[in-house]
C-alpha cells in the first residue's frame, strides 16, 4: 500500500477532508472552518442595524400612542428616557407585538419587572390607574384587568393609596 493510499485511509476514517492532490488541508481552510463561512457573516451584518432602526421605531410609536407619558406614573418622557415595557412579560408568555407594548420610564419598568399586570396593578393601583387613562393602545383585556385592580383597591379602602404616587407624596385627584 502506498503513503497516499494510507493517508486516504486515516483522512477517511478520521472524517477530514483532503484536499485536491490527497493532501493536509490548508491552513485557510481549516481557519475558514473554526471561523463558519464567510457568506453567513456577511448575511447577518445588516441585522443589527435593522434591529436597532426597528426598535427605534416601536419607541417612536409607543410614544406618540402613551401622549408622550409614562403610563405607570403619567411623568413626561421623550425617546432618550423612554423605555420599552412589555405589559404582559416576554417570560411569562407575552408576545412582542404592539398591542402588548407600552413607553414607561425607566424606574416604573424596574419596578414591575417580570410581575403579570394583575400582580403589578394589586401591588400599586395608582400604576393601574394611570394605565387606564394613558395606555391606548393596548389590548382590551389588559385594560380590563388594570380597572378590576383599581375597582378592588377602591373597595379595599385604599384610596389615599389611590392618590398617593410612587414617591410617597400626595396627588390631586383627577
Amino acid at each position: 500500500m502506498s503513503r497516499r493510499q494510507v493517508a486516504a485511509e486515516r483522512s477517511a476514517r478520521s472524517g477530514v477532508r483532503n484536499g485536491a492532490r490527497g493532501e493536509r488541508p490548508s491552513k485557510r481552510g481549516a481557519v475558514q472552518a473554526r471561523r463558519g463561512s464567510s457568506a453567513r457573516k456577511r448575511s447577518a451584518a445588516p441585522a443589527r442595524p435593522l434591529l436597532m432602526a426597528m426598535k427605534r421605531a416601536m419607541r417612536k410609536l409607543a410614544l406618540r400612542d402613551c401622549s408622550q407619558r409614562c403610563v405607570y406614573c403619567a411623568s413626561p418622557l421623550d425617546t432618550h428616557n423612554a423605555t420599552l415595557d412589555h405589559v404582559m412579560p416576554l417570560a411569562r408568555g407575552g408576545a412582542h407585538d404592539p398591542e402588548n407594548i407600552v413607553a414607561a420610564c425607566g424606574p416604573c419598568n424596574r419596578l414591575k419587572g417580570d410581575l403579570l399586570p394583575q400582580e403589578f396593578f394589586a401591588r400599586f393601583p395608582w400604576a393601574g390607574q394611570n394605565f387606564i387613562h394613558y395606555a391606548r393602545s393596548v389590548h382590551r383585556a389588559l385594560k380590563r384587568v388594570a380597572r378590576r385592580a383599581v375597582s378592588l383597591a377602591c373597595a379595599n379602602g385604599e384610596a389615599a393609596e389611590m392618590r398617593r404616587g410612587r414617591d410617597g407624596r400626595e396627588r390631586l385627584a383627577a
